[in-house]
């Protein structure tokens, strides 16, 4: 019988020793159980370890800053992210060690940016195993697939179809490194046992000629399929991962628009599921911009918002912003879409520039007469916040920051596209534009910038800070399925964990060295309303908040000994 995540812990942090099948190479071989040199003497006589590893037993605090050592000999990006991925294939536990030690430096690098340039050469520098992969080659026998997969507990399963990786578009098998580092994030970040994580990636083709060229890409070598074909696979697949794992949590992750949506809407109400590019990212900005109303003392219904970009991220985020206008002031989702202005490749979204509307734009087109770029939409508009999620790097222009400082003080300014390349423009800019009176926040991370005597501190609108502790609260209390709500809570108690210091250095966001105390909080949060609500599946505790806290994975070593 499978154990909840509860359960697996109260096992795990006993005192008692593991008991363990492998033995000597055999043991040092498998990144799960390996210690290296921190097997005790007693272990590695009880496990056939003597003259395998150097006589001296180093702690784990020794092992951290040998690794860091050598990490920090690598000057190049992708050199470190090859070298962390190495290190997780010898020894799991010392790399989230690392990791969350580390936690502000190798984010970047473990995430946006770096995954990205990682996905674009993921064939080439392939070299192990993890996860699993999906293809149209498998369809009818899915089921039996996943059934390869060693674990009879799994907590939670991220998905990519590699369709629209980040800005970069399609990079088919390659987007596998997406799921394996949003799981990442989910071990570090708020605790899920890495153990209890699935990352896979649905291969059914790509449409990117580069990648069909090349003679390392590890993907099937044909065009996409859509439509009923791409969705028979998808259904196939939901079936026999809740048949196998019926508690288990599905992320869905870098689908494009046309699918995104769909998906979403398909499973949402049946299946414990969402979509970080929809709900995610719209919560993380729905929770900057309060911060933001915090340092304009203003409301956020009063606010005039441009999207740059009308896909999945910006529709997510106008739908959550709309939630916190109507939770803020008693107004009407309807009147909180007035705020609202979309625009994509075709200009301002209306009714009246002729064409079919994509579904998931209709709520916001606009009864008015189109502008065909963002200077022209701001000069006739003027918003008091643009928000970039639009993949164009250098699309807030200089002509369009100043035109917007014009008839605003405080100008807010996200922009965030990923990866730092793709980027609508850079904290610098933007603060040098303003004289400093933007209010700045970006996907993919910027330094500080010092202007006029003082240093701004770029906010950095990370899912990092959401996406964790949303899972972990719908799997530690068994959630039935993940709302709209819970994200919404999770956006406002996430804006509550800004200092006042950190709003004066002019950011929105926490530090993300606090994102264990982020996740718990949300976690909390997102659990008391699946219990209120009646979503929950396990008996509520009487301390929600300590038991939340004691279901969180942290790297520490286990005593082993011999099976018998």
């Amino acid at each position: 019988m499978a154990l909840s995540q509860k359960e697996h812990f109260q096992h795990a942090n006993t005192h008692e020793p593991l008991q363990v099948s492998g033995r000597g190479l055999e043991l040092l071989n498998n990144p799960w159980f390996n210690k290296g040199t921190s097997f005790t003497l007693e272990e590695r006589d009880a496990l056939g370890l003597r003259g395998l590893i150097p006589p001296f037993v180093a702690d784990i605090e020794e092992q951290v800053q040998r690794a860091m050592e050598n990490y920090r000999h690598k000057t190049d990006p992708m050199e470190q992210y090859i070298f962390l991925t190495a290190l997780h294939d010898r020894n799991v536990t010392l790399f989230y060690r690392v990791l969350m030690e580390h936690l502000t430096e190798m984010t970047p690098i473990m995430y946006t940016p770096t995954v990205g340039f990682a996905c674009q050469q993921f064939g080439h520098i392939y070299r192990k195993n993890r996860g699993m992969y999906i293809s149209l080659h498998d369809k009818g026998r899915v089921a039996e697939v996943l059934n390869n997969w060693p674990s009879e507990e799994v907590d939670i399963i991220v998905i990519s179809d590699g369709s629209r990786i980040l800005g970069l578009g399609d990079l088919g098998a390659n987007g596998m490194g997406i799921p394996i580092g949003k799981l990442v994030l989910y071990v570090t970040g708020a605790g899920l046992d890495p153990a209890r994580t699935l990352p896979i990636l649905l291969d059914v083709g790509t449409d990117n000629e580069d990648l069909l060229s090349d003679p390392l890409y590890l993907g099937i070598t044909h065009r996409r399929v859509h439509g009923v074909e791409f969705f028979e696979i998808v259904d196939e697949f939901v079936q026999a991962a809740t048949k196998r794992w019926p508690h288990v949590l599905i992320q869905w992750e870098d689908f494009t628009n046309d699918k995104a949506f769909p998906l979403l809407n398909r499973y949402r109400d049946d299946v414990l599921c969402f979509n970080d590019d929809i709900q995610g990212t719209g919560a993380v900005v729905l929770a900057g911009l309060l911060g933001a109303m915090r340092l304009k003392q203003e409301k956020l219904s009063d606010q005039r918002i441009i999207f740059y970009g009308a896909g999945s991220a910006s529709v997510g985020i106008a739908d959550m912003v709309c939630a916190g206008m109507a939770d803020e002031s008693g107004i009407s989702l309807e009147q909180a879409r007035q705020q609202i202005w979309l625009i994509d490749t075709r200009g301002l979204v209306t009714t009246t520039r002729g064409g079919k509307l994509e579904e998931h734009k209709i709520p916001y087109a606009r009864d008015e007469k189109s502008v065909e770029n963002l200077l022209k939409a701001v000069m006739k508009i003027k918003p008091t916040a643009i928000i970039g999620a639009s993949g164009q790097a250098q699309t807030f222009t200089r002509d369009v920051v100043e035109s917007m400082h014009q008839h605003c003080k405080q100008p807010i300014i996200f922009a965030l596209s990923n990866p730092t390349t793709k980027s609508e423009c850079t904290a610098e800019q933007a603060y040098q534009w303003t004289n400093g009176a933007a209010i700045f926040a970006s996907g993919s991370p910027f330094n500080p910038v010092r202007l006029n005597g003082r240093i701004y501190v770029p906010g950095q609108g990370n899912n990092m800070f959401i996406f964790p502790g949303i899972g972990l609260g719908a799997v530690v209390c068994g959630a039935k399925k993940v709302t709209d709500g819970m994200f919404f809570i999770a956006a406002k108690t996430l804006s509550h964990m800004v200092t006042e210091e950190e709003l004066n250095s002019g950011t929105v966001y926490p530090d993300l060295e606090k994102i264990r105390r982020i996740s718990l909080a949300i976690a909390t949060a997102v659990c008391r309303l699946a219990y209120d609500e009646g979503l929950a599946q396990y008996p509520e505790p009487e301390d929600l908040r300590q038991y939340v806290r004691d279901c969180m994975y942290h790297p520490e070593y286990r005593r082993y000994s011999a099976a018998e």
